[in-house]
């Protein structure tokens, strides 16, 4: 069974490059049809077209696949900082005082 969140992650690649799928299709040489087999999940592609699509989308296999494997946290850790980076400093400061308060918690409770 192909997990249904490797095309959402795909789809949500392509969408972040403003992209439709005709014109990822076309980027890619794939069909437009292909393209929304692999955003449902409905397919997986073979080796080659997944490096194929990884390049055109310009991300790493992480950004793919960091919904189902269990180690991708540093991918995570990453791409959250990134999103932060985005905010102002206030909005900033309160995400991190949240988190902070969350892994002092989680520590707390590891003892």
């Amino acid at each position: 069974m192909i997990d249904k969140r490797i095309g959402k992650r795909i789809k949500q690649c392509r969408e972040r490059l403003g992209l439709t799928q005709e014109e990822f299709a076309e980027k890619t040489g794939f069909t437009a049809n292909y393209i929304s087999t692999l955003e449902r999940g409905a397919s997986f592609p073979r080796c080659e077209n997944l490096i194929l699509l990884l390049n055109a989308l310009e991300v790493s296999a992480d950004a793919i696949f960091c919904d189902v494997l269990d180690h991708t946290t540093e991918y995570k850790a990453t791409q959250l900082s990134n999103e932060l980076g985005t905010l102002s400093v206030d909005a900033q400061n309160r995400i991190l005082q949240i988190v902070e308060l969350l892994i002092r918690q989680e520590k707390e409770n590891e003892k």
